[in-house]
């Protein structure tokens, strides 16, 4: 019988890449989300996807999350803990609700769904891939929130790692840079965009899919004797410091 995923925040975006990748490999994937509308929206381009409704922040809608996917599908061999929210402010502009907000989602979510998933992981000998970021490796201006929840992600990537091994779950992270979504494309002005290319080696955006690859393999037996670890698929950004634009300049003087 195919394996199942589970996959959070799983109906846009770099989510909805790693479903349709786990489709093409012969996965089932159960995907979940609180926009009620566009949840089913992409479900309904996506035959055989199990579509559950679901706050992450909440445990009593994990738990269901959880029983909804084991009902439908017998069974959970994967988890993606990919749903999050993004608040950019300064610290001083930063309210104590947003923060909660962000933290509840991006942080307890990610600690709900391992923790009501791993008794069907342990069944499975299963994986947990966390979707972090690369402002959880490297601090940078108007993240205070959403830097450090990616960051407590990517410890608590290694605590579950250390905990969970002896029953045969593996946990991994992947730390995206930055990608060319639709909402990073509406909310960077082109001194952003330009700013992010001088700073990548590989001069470019990610696409969703190139993340989602990641994802996959880690979930996937191929990634049999990997845990604990956080893979930036950044084009190389947290690999550099400063100077990176300087010599690009000097070069083309040459």
């Amino acid at each position: 019988m195919s394996k199942v995923a589970i996959v959070t925040g799983g109906c846009r975006g770099i989510g909805l890449a790693a479903t349709e990748i786990f489709l093409e490999q012969g996965w089932r994937v159960a995907i979940v989300d609180r926009d009620t509308e566009e949840l089913h929206a992409a479900a309904a381009n996506l035959p055989g996807v199990l579509a559950v409704e679901a706050d992450i922040s909440d445990p009593v809608q994990v738990d269901r999350m959880i029983a909804e996917t084991v009902t439908a599908f017998g069974q959970v061999d994967a988890l993606v803990n990919n749903a999050g929210v993004a608040l950019f402010a300064r610290v001083g502009k930063t309210g104590f609700d947003e923060w909660r907000e962000v933290m509840g989602t991006n942080l307890d979510g990610v600690f709900l769904c391992t923790q009501a998933a791993v008794p069907e992981l342990v069944k499975t000998k299963g994986a947990i891939v966390n979707i972090a970021s690369i402002s959880g490796l490297r601090a940078s201006t108007l993240r205070v929130a959403y830097g450090t929840s990616k960051a407590a992600v990517i410890h608590l990537t290694k605590q579950f790692a250390a905990e969970l091994g002896e029953a045969g779950i593996r946990v991994n992270c992947v730390a995206p840079g930055p990608v060319r979504t639709k909402l990073a494309m509406a909310v960077h002005a082109p001194e952003i965009i330009a700013a992010y290319y001088d700073a990548i080696p590989l001069n470019r955006y990610g696409e969703a899919r190139e993340i989602a690859e990641a994802i996959v393999f880690l979930a996937s037996d191929k990634a049999s004797f990997i845990s604990g670890q956080t893979l930036a698929v950044d084009g190389g950004f947290a690999a550099t410091g400063v100077g990176l634009p300087a010599l690009r300049r000097e070069n083309e003087a040459v």
